[in-house]
């Protein structure tokens, strides 16, 4: 990854331990519950958490004045339960097959493959997250739709541990 791209970085907090947090990124079925932004839906979560397995997501909107899929491929570069997770990211068709991602409407310096990088790390009850995801650029729409996923997973994560105890 080239280290002169943008990036976003986001650090949370959320009161669940960790081994839940780790679910919500690696279990498909948790992922298409938080993932995305407000308004945006995942009926795909394909993923082979494994170093070298592959991902594919789709996110999906709709909306009465239109409707609109992005899809995402990737491949895993580290796993290390539950703390760490690297993983690529690439904009495909429902195929998988690799697009640009100038052809979905991002900038023209957007990059072809960008990367997320997930450390958890746990205190008493509570489970740190930071979340860098390099070539997406803080301020911009992409860091503003981590957010919204992030307030999504904490919800989940929240009501999840108490019907877990």
């Amino acid at each position: 990854m080239n280290q002169d791209n943008k990036w976003v970085r986001i650090e949370r907090d959320f009161d669940c331990p960790i081994d839940l947090v780790w679910r919500m990124w690696t279990d498909p079925a948790l992922f298409k519950k938080w993932y995305g932004p407000n308004g945006m839906s995942v009926p795909t979560a394909e993923m082979d958490v494994t170093v070298g397995g592959t991902r594919k997501v789709c996110m999906s909107m709709q909306a009465p004045e239109r409707s609109m899929e992005m899809w995402f491929t990737g491949v895993y570069k580290e796993v290390r339960a539950p703390h760490r997770l690297v993983y690529t990211e690439s904009m495909c068709d429902a195929d998988g097959t690799l697009i640009s991602p100038q052809t979905m409407g991002m900038p023209d310096n957007f990059p072809d493959i960008t990367e997320v990088i997930v450390e958890l790390t746990q205190t008493g009850d509570t489970t740190r997250m930071v979340m860098v995801h390099m070539g997406v650029e803080a301020g911009t729409a992409g860091a503003g739709g981590w957010n919204q996923a992030f307030d999504k997973l904490a919800a989940l994560a929240t009501s999840s541990s108490r019907v877990d105890q």
